[in-house]
């Protein structure tokens, strides 16, 4: 009687493992991968477009700061939002340094890795034929009586002569070209690289200013004379180079009727200007778009507007006050202007004014006068006075386009509704003095910007069209030729064909050339 053997114990199996996470390497490059895809790009590309619009109709304070003060008067619920969101200064704002930032890495993880790899592909041999030549986009076959030898040799000159690269793998001739392709993308990717950087250096090393400028008078290139200066993060003011401009004159012309009537024609400042302090005085016709170029900066003309002149004495008779104050455009179309004028030198009092400049000043319907025209055909001002305190003793900074009426008791005048013409003089109420409109000046609104990377900007923007437009002309093409004598028998030629982008009637010509030039095979007649 057999006994059965006892079972064996199962063997205890190890514990699954679970599958280990990411980590930290894990996840630092599946991040790089993400940043550095041309999906990616696409996006930061797409999103830096969409931060510009803001800077399109939003004024912005490097160019404009008298028009963000305008904006803040007239908007005062919605301007200190997009203050903080940095909406008057996009360009240098966080957010827009942010998407500027990453766009860089983001390119130059993308593109180098690239270029890299286009260089090894360009060094490399054409490679093997597909043992299918038939498969391919563009095949063609013929027999000949020439020897395979014969028939790849043929391949090899004709192909040259056609400019492809051309390498021999046993019965077959490879040959490719078209790699400016793909030169020309990286070429425009590069150059958009190298567009960022210069105009990122551009933007730390360079400088920007605005300073208005009244008719007769001049500014020199310090930061005392602006009335608004941006430098960038490694700008220094000890760079500034010493040149000095003069407004001699300035003219507009304007539209005088039509539908248009009003529009202006053409902008022409009448400048002097001196680069360096031993430099000879050179006069310029300063116009829109026709910067000065001085001192590695350009001076722009963008904007202008009228100073009327006055003259203030006070209590006692005598001049507290003799000049011309500029006026700030409150209404592009007609210049209708607005300013204040500030007596600190007046006695007993210190006076200040608030007026209304119109510089062709016509009743309309109701009454009110208003500037039927942007020339000074009839300049009038109409000033409302005050008298006090001006708080100009306590320190504390204040435009020179407002007036602090805090301090101040409103003059009231006999005839507060009736604007002066040139050459009439206000009395004021109660011995407080008198005020004279003697005419007007005019007076420019100039840019001085330095950017030390506009020239390489511009090269690099030149270069990615010239990139983009090859890689849009450029294919890339590859082409096999086989040779092959079965024993006994003709040798068979297959021709296949890889063109990438299209098809083209080059391959045609190369196998009615390659065919051309085989011995043609003969009749049993011709025997």
């Amino acid at each position: 009687m057999s006994v059965d053997a006892p079972e064996a114990e199962a063997a205890p199996q190890a514990p699954e493992e679970r599958p280990a996470g990411m980590g930290a390497v894990g996840w630092l490059r599946w991040g790089w991968r993400q940043l550095t895809s041309m999906r990616t790009a696409l996006v930061l590309l797409f999103l830096m477009g969409l931060g510009t619009v803001p800077g399109s109709f939003l004024p912005q304070r490097p160019l404009a700061p008298e028009k963000v003060t305008k904006f803040f008067d007239d908007h005062k619920i919605i301007a200190p939002v997009l203050d903080r969101m940095s909406m008057f200064d996009v360009f240098s704002a966080p957010w827009f340094a942010a998407i500027y930032i990453l766009l860089f890495i983001s390119l130059g993880g993308c593109v180098l890795p690239r270029s890299r790899q286009h260089l090894q592909h360009i060094r490399s041999r054409p490679p093997q034929a597909p043992r299918n030549l038939d498969r391919l986009p563009q095949t063609a076959s013929y027999e000949t009586d020439a020897a395979p030898g014969d028939v790849l040799a043929e391949a090899r000159k004709v192909l040259k002569d056609r400019r492809f690269r051309v390498d021999e793998h046993g019965d077959s001739v490879a040959a490719e070209k078209g790699y400016l392709r793909e030169t020309g993308n990286l070429v425009f990717h590069l150059a958009l690289l190298i567009l960022l950087f210069a105009v990122g250096s551009g933007a730390a090393f360079g400088y920007k200013g605005n300073v208005l400028v009244t008719e007769g008078e001049g500014f020199s290139n310090t930061l005392t004379s602006y009335d608004a200066f941006k430098g960038g993060r490694e700008f220094s003011s000890s760079g500034l180079p010493p040149f000095t401009v003069w407004l001699d004159s300035f003219t507009a012309q304007y539209l005088p009727d039509g539908p248009n009537r009003g529009q202006p024609i053409s902008f022409s400042a009448k400048i002097r200007y001196q680069d360096g302090l031993k430099a000879a005085v050179r006069p310029y016709d300063l116009q829109v778009n026709h910067p000065l170029k001085v001192g590695g900066a350009r001076v722009y003309l963008l904007g202008h507007g009228y100073s009327p002149q006055f003259t203030v004495r006070d209590g006692h008779g005598q001049v507290a006050y003799q000049g011309a104050v500029p006026f700030l455009s409150t209404d592009d179309a007609t210049y209708t202007s607005e300013g204040v004028i500030k007596v600190p030198d007046a006695q007993p009092d210190q006076l200040g004014f608030i007026g209304l400049f119109w510089p062709t000043a016509v009743p309309n319907a109701q009454g009110k006068v208003v500037s039927a025209f942007p020339a000074a055909w009839n300049p009038q001002v109409a000033l409302f006075a005050f008298k006090g305190d001006l708080g100009l003793s306590s320190g504390a900074p204040q435009s020179v386009y407002k007036l602090e009426t805090g301090k101040l008791k409103p003059i009231v005048m006999g005839n507060k509704t009736k604007p002066l013409a040139v050459g009439q003089t206000e009395t004021l109420p109660g011995g407080a003095g008198s005020v004279t409109f003697n005419g007007y000046k005019q007076w420019i609104s100039l840019q001085v910007n330095h950017d030390p990377g506009r020239v390489p900007a511009l090269t690099a923007g030149l270069i990615a069209i010239l990139g983009i437009v090859t890689s849009f002309l450029v294919r890339r093409r590859r082409l096999w030729v086989r040779a092959t004598a079965p024993e006994g028998g003709r040798t068979v030629v297959e021709v296949g064909g890889l063109t990438l982008g299209g098809a083209t009637p080059e391959f045609d010509a190369i196998v009615e050339r390659l065919a051309g030039a085989a011995p043609k095979p003969t009749t049993p007649d011709e025997e």
